[in-house]
């Protein structure tokens, strides 16, 4: 600290016998001043209460502010200057209201003695000591370099005395609009170098008031912002790009021929983390879940790491769904908890934009690189910088941010701490932020692969029921075996009024896939809307896969990928006309009450009631239990593993087709690098439709009206000619 004492003021009148202290802050070497910052300003008193005459470094020594009198408190302007006027002679002090990690947390104050009529300067000079450390990285490599190149990502790291004892939010990092803050990074922001020239990185350094109150937020600077309360100290910096030097070649040079190149993506990362996050709403990854939650854990569990960082959310989830769920009957407290621990499983893992996000960037690299796309520096930078887009203030999907758009006077709703049901008009900002990523399909066709009907049989076994059929393959089947599990099959059956039924399952696949069920049950609908020309377009973009397909693996042919684009906007325009009524609700309670019914079914008690064939390796222990059901009942002998696939590949399909902006996109490179990306996922879906009803989808097909067939009128089908030929 420093203090000059000015001109003193003419003893004109008694106005002017009032003193005056001017006050800066700056950071002392930089010389940057602090703006916004908030002062403090105490007329000096002994512990008698007696106004101080005296100033040094001894009234410094263990200061309180308890002991002054506190005078006022103000603001540093644009200039980091404030001026205190009309003061009474004696010791004043000023108090830097702001934490000070960069003075170990200590208070910040300066004191000057104040004469009569005299003008004081004050230089408060902080040993912030901020430096900005400038470097890039190269597309698809994580090793930064010093060279400002056309291509490359810049990333300054703000460093400054102090940070490590920075303590939450208390400093933040404010950036230009043009900059992104990075993920895990407090003090770093990044801007992908587009074009050559000069660019200017500016920020702000926020230092919260000593109150405890955060300032702010790290993210983008709002133009004119007047900063709130939090003291701002402003950093700059320039640098100029330029195109990369082409490199000569000379020589004997080999010539290989590859497959087609292409370009990453943003929505490369949107993929990436919806074929994670369906692969993390597995059966397998709910049995580990529920095992880590109610007993010990396998000591192999093979857990990727997002999924490690999510055990604690489901964990917290699942104890407040615990204590609001509740069951209308007696001894069901097994089967409670197992309903509880289910809903929080799904509710965690269904929705993919909140942190820690759905990356694995090992494993998504050596991916991309098996379909032949060039992988980003960072799925999750890219997600969040440049894919996400910015709606009054709220991070979405581009094609939710359409939506959003769509209804700028309709409100969107925070969620109260408590939690309680909200009923103000709006959106509520979960839907639009973070939307449960499920489709129905997956219900569907687990559905077709008779997990719902077999369960259906044995709890209409548990409560002595015979079957429709004349000889009931139950009927004389002895349940002591299942026995372990009377108290948790005594809560699922009593609770069947509290489940979703096949009727409103049914219309729910009329509304979005223009789909339903065969069976006497729900012979009779009249859906009010349906989607009647999904399956044909779907089917169709299936098709023109397995031709982009055939061109792509041709390393003499450029295939194209504007069939594959203009499919994917007509199925995508078909999916979201669906997308209402009771759509964000009743897919994940339909995969929550399918889950449980997959778990009850993989208990070690059901391979002792039920015929299984142990030597066949289903991925899932539960659908053995299926396929035994099936046999003996005499249903359909299709194996329940094409149903699975179709549901999993059928889900992580559609999903990106929904959620991606497709209507929007008149290049062909998103939907090229969307063909390869799924082309697992594709391939699989159509040998399990073939397997499943019969119809190949890899060959072209001349009848249209034969391809938008319904799949439970070929299942129909084809148990009918299994049963002709029995």
């Amino acid at each position: 600290m420093s203090t000059r004492k000015m001109a003193r003021a003419s003893a004109a009148g008694p106005a002017q016998q009032h003193a005056t202290i001017k006050v800066t802050v700056r950071d002392r070497a930089s010389g940057i001043p602090l703006v916004g910052a908030s002062l403090r300003l105490y007329h000096g008193r002994d512990a008698q209460g007696i106004i101080l005459q005296t100033s040094g470094e001894a009234q410094l020594v263990n200061w309180e502010p308890t002991l002054h009198e506190e005078l006022k408190v103000d603001r540093t302007g644009e200039h980091g200057v404030v001026t205190f006027s009309n003061l009474e002679p004696g010791v004043h002090f000023v108090l830097f209201d702001h934490v000070t990690p960069f003075a170990d947390n200590r208070p910040v104050v300066g004191q000057v003695k104040v004469d009569q009529g005299a003008v004081h300067e004050l230089f408060m000079e902080l040993d912030i000591d901020p430096e900005m450390q400038l470097s890039f990285e190269q597309p698809g490599q994580s090793q930064r370099s010093d060279g400002a190149f056309v291509g490359n990502r810049a990333i300054v790291d703000v460093v400054f005395r102090g940070m490590d004892k920075v303590l939450g939010n208390e400093v933040v990092l404010e950036v230009d609009e043009l900059w992104q803050p990075r993920s895990g990074q407090a003090y770093s922001a990044a801007q992908m170098l587009r074009k050559p020239g000069r660019y200017r990185f500016a920020a702000d350094l926020v230092f919260a008031r000593r109150a405890g109150g955060v300032v702010s937020t790290p993210g983008i600077m709002a133009a004119g912002d007047a900063g709130g309360d939090g003291a701002r100290l402003g950093l700059s910096s320039s640098f100029d790009a330029e195109e990369r030097t082409p490199q000569p070649i000379s020589g004997n040079i080999g010539v290989s021929l590859s497959r087609t190149e292409t370009e990453p993506t943003e929505d490369l990362a949107l993929w990436t983390l919806i074929r994670n996050s369906t692969e993390a709403l597995s059966f397998n990854n709910y049995m580990d879940f529920l095992d880590q939650l109610f007993c010990t854990p396998a000591a192999d569990s093979a857990t990727v790491p997002f999924e490690k960082a999510r055990f604690g959310a489901k964990t917290a989830a699942y104890h407040n769904l615990k204590g609001r769920r509740a069951l209308p009957f007696t001894d069901s407290e097994a089967y409670r908890v197992l309903k509880a621990a289910t809903e929080a499983f799904v509710m965690v893992n269904c929705g993919v934009l909140r942190s820690p996000y759905a990356f694995d960037p090992v494993n998504d690299n050596a991916y991309l690189d098996r379909r032949d796309i060039p992988a980003t520096s960072s799925l999750e930078d890219t997600l969040v910088q440049d894919y996400l887009e910015s709606v009054g203030g709220t991070k979405m999907l581009p094609y939710l941010a359409v939506i959003r758009r769509k209804l700028p006077d309709v409100p969107i709703l925070v969620p109260n701490q408590n939690e309680e049901a909200e009923l103000c008009f709006g959106i509520i900002q979960d839907r639009l932020a973070n939307p449960c990523m499920i489709e129905l399909i997956w219900n569907y066709w687990q559905e077709e692969g008779m997990l719902v009907q077999t369960m259906n049989v044995i709890t209409q076994r548990f409560q002595n029921l015979r079957g429709p059929s004349v000889n009931d393959p139950l009927a004389n089947t002895e349940i002591d075996m299942l026995r372990p599990l009377n108290n948790l099959l005594w809560g699922y059956t009593q609770d069947e009024q509290h489940r979703l039924t096949v009727v409103r399952r049914n219309y729910e696949y009329l509304h979005h896939y223009g789909m339903r069920l065969d069976g006497k049950a729900v012979r009779h609908t009249q859906p009010a809307d349906s989607r009647s020309k999904f399956l044909e377009a779907f089917h169709h973009l299936l098709r023109l896969l397995t031709q982009f397909y055939k061109q792509d693996d041709d390393t003499t042919v450029k295939a194209d990928a504007f069939p594959i684009l203009n499919a994917l906007k007509e199925v995508h325009l078909i999916l979201s006309q669906g997308a209402h009524n009771q759509y964000g609700d009743l897919p994940s309670t339909a995969r929550i009450e399918m889950l449980m019914q997959q778990w009850l079914l993989a208990r070690p008690e059901f391979r002792e009631f039920l015929p299984t064939r142990v030597m066949v390796a289903y991925p899932e222990p539960w659908m053995d239990r299926v396929d035994a059901m099936k046999k003996l009942q005499m249903w359909s002998d299709t194996s329940v593993m094409h149903f699975r696939n179709l549901a999993i590949f059928g889900e992580q399909l559609l999903l990106s087709i929904r959620f991606g902006h497709w209507s929007d996109v008149y290049e062909a490179t998103q939907a090229f690098n969307w063909a390869r990306f799924w082309r697992p996922q594709a391939q699989g879906y159509i040998h399990a439709y073939r397997a499943a009803t019969g119809v190949d989808l890899s060959v072209d097909s001349g009848n249209p009206a034969g391809e938008a067939t319904l799949p439970s009128v070929l299942l129909r089908q084809r148990l009918a000619q299994q049963q002709r030929s029995a």
